[in-house]
């Protein structure tokens, strides 16, 4: 039997199973088509957040900033980076807390750049402040094993 994964699609929000093996082919969506792996942060609102997190099987690496904070913007570029290095192991969510804030309250966030990991729809690690790109890939690495 095939190993398959989760991934919930960024853009319609359906979970697709997609043979483990085919991840690095970039597989598309079964419903509307679009790629399920973008190699790009994917800005996702509140109705869809919960979806994603439970419905994918990789790593969940969200970002929570907002649009008026100056380390948000230092890290949005390292964060992007990060996420094309990631493409077939992790999903990056960034998730703009002016937006989004009653996810901002559920998840007790209270300073900003706060990035927390999910597995399986649970938090697993978090980490407060602006990272450099080599330490973001060890951290999440460390925590999504």
């Amino acid at each position: 039997m095939t190993d398959t994964t989760h991934l919930s699609c960024p853009h319609c929000l359906t979970t697709n199973r997609v043979p483990s093996e085919r991840l690095s082919q970039r597989p598309n969506c079964g419903r509307c088509r679009q790629p399920l792996l973008t190699g790009k942060p994917l800005a996702l609102e509140e109705a869809g957040f919960g979806k994603l997190i439970a419905n994918t099987d990789l790593p969940v690496v969200v970002d929570f900033w907002a649009d008026w904070c100056g380390p948000c913007k230092m890290m949005a570029p390292i964060f992007a980076e990060a996420a094309a290095r990631l493409t077939t192991e992790a999903v990056l969510v960034k998730i703009d807390t002016e937006q989004a804030q009653s996810l901002a309250t559920r998840y007790a966030i209270r300073s900003i750049p706060s990035l927390l990991i999910f597995r399986n729809g649970r938090e697993v690690a978090r980490q407060a402040g602006v990272m450099e790109l080599n330490q973001l890939l060890s951290w999440l690495r460390a925590h999504s094993a």
